[in-house]
């Protein structure tokens, strides 16, 4: 039961979301900062970036360092379960106590000075004060939206990693790639190296622009280092090979990110060394749950955090893989501010059926505006509730079908929770090879 000390504060921080939204300037969270120190700038930083695949690149990052005996930072968006997964040192997820009193510091670094933080920015300002009040050797801090006017983009990064270009968040990034690429590209700081994954060549044009100017030296997936294989794969490149390597994470685009993760990590290597061991162990063990993760086998429940186009389409390539010839019933809820005709198109013809739910409101799409994308494709039911919508599934759908959940992270984590009716667990317990029974 959280202490109501601990209750209030995430209230505080979430009233806040709902007052200001998002603002994105750098000058305030630069202020509340300073005024603290500048604790940032106390570790070394790998700063993480792109469209899809930033969180678990992350994930991998911090698995493989903590497997090398580092005591390494991780900061991430949103949670699934528990505030306190944004904020991690190793294992250990942020303590209530912890939130509280970093809660007050940044209070008084920032409100008492007349500076008026978003709820982003007010919880990376914490994030940072704790890695430095922990005395991380580094910290592993995912972009939240965007990169160049992102809260966390106050760091002088070892090395910045930029995942994938794609379109999402339109009304902040703009409309086409190169826009988007431009945005991510703010990451990139003087003289610091970048490692790059998978992008358009639109977007390629933009960043290898942005990192000359820097002069920074960019590292390309496909080019100076190079992923191949399937169950197991290689990773070439940049002075290293790696045979035969098992990544906790279902996926064949995981080996992209994999790949990125370990170019990022060898950028770094002289700085703090690695052995080869370190990074198998890290990539075999890593945990990022909500992404193709089976949390039930009959029938089988998927849950994806696919929401935006490039997503779903990297969803629906690997559906079959993972529930073969089952017939598909989706539970699809979506924010409003997706453009997600896309993705009910691309998975909408996979479904046997569709339940429209809605999340967050009144951010999430509304299910009678999102339901008549799928009506071409089957019978539409409309849930008043997440969990209202899973009961139904659970309760009606044949065994040996399947049900695929996605559309927002946020759906992911209000019904994440059904699959642990004995206490709340961590969220990687789903995770390595254990599949949790309702």
């Amino acid at each position: 039961m959280p202490t109501s000390a601990y209750a209030e504060v995430l209230a505080s921080l979430y009233r806040l979301e709902a007052a200001k939204g998002m603002d994105f300037k750098l000058e305030r969270v630069a202020l509340a900062l300073k005024n603290l120190g500048n604790p940032q700038l106390r570790f070394a930083t790998i700063h993480v970036a792109g469209t899809n695949g930033k969180g678990s690149v992350a994930a991998m990052l911090h698995a493989v360092l903590v497997a090398g005996g580092y005591r390494v930072g991780l900061y991430t968006s949103p949670h699934l379960l528990s505030f306190a997964e944004r904020i991690r040192i190793g294992q250990r997820e942020v303590s209530e106590d912890e939130v509280v009193e970093l809660a007050r510091e940044v209070r008084g670094a920032a409100t008492v000075h007349g500076i008026e933080l978003t709820f982003f920015e007010f919880v990376t300002v914490m994030a940072f004060l704790h890695f430095a009040h922990a005395a991380v050797d580094l910290a592993v801090v995912e972009v939240g939206l965007g990169g160049r006017l992102d809260a966390t983009n106050v760091v002088d990064p070892a090395v910045a990693v930029i995942t994938t270009i794609g379109l999402d968040h339109q009304e902040f990034l703009g409309t086409t790639l190169a826009s988007v690429a431009r945005e991510k590209a703010g990451i990139i700081k003087p003289r610091r190296p970048v490692v790059i994954g998978r992008v358009p060549p639109s977007a390629a044009v933009v960043l290898a622009q942005a990192a000359a100017e820097q002069g920074a030296a960019a590292f390309w997936l496909d080019q100076d280092f190079s992923v191949a294989g399937d169950a197991a794969c290689r990773f070439e490149g940049m002075g290293a090979a790696f045979d035969q390597l098992s990544i906790g994470l279902r996926g064949s685009y995981q080996h992209d990110n994999a790949a990125t993760a370990i170019a990022a990590l060898l950028r770094v290597r002289g700085r703090f060394p690695l052995a080869d061991a370190a990074i198998r162990q890290g990539l075999a063990g890593v945990c990022w749950p909500g992404r193709l993760d089976v949390v039930h086998t009959k029938p089988l429940v998927l849950l994806d955090g696919a929401h935006n186009a490039d997503g779903m389409t990297a969803l629906v390539r690997e559906l079959p893989g993972i529930i073969g010839q089952r017939r598909m019933h989706l539970l699809f809820g979506v924010m409003r501010d997706k453009c997600w005709q896309p993705m009910a198109q691309a998975i909408g013809p996979l479904a046997t059926s569709v339940t429209v739910t809605t999340v967050l409101p009144p951010r999430g799409a509304a299910p009678t505006e999102v339901a008549p994308a799928f009506a071409p494709y089957g019978p539409v039911r409309l849930a008043a509730t997440p969990l209202d919508g899973l009961e139904t599934l659970l309760r009606t759908t044949d065994p040996a079908d399947a049900i695929v959940i996605c559309g927002s992270l946020f759906l992911v984590g209000a019904v994440y929770p059904s699959f642990f009716p004995q206490g709340r667990r961590g969220p990687c317990d789903a995770v390595s090879g254990t599949t949790p029974q309702p």
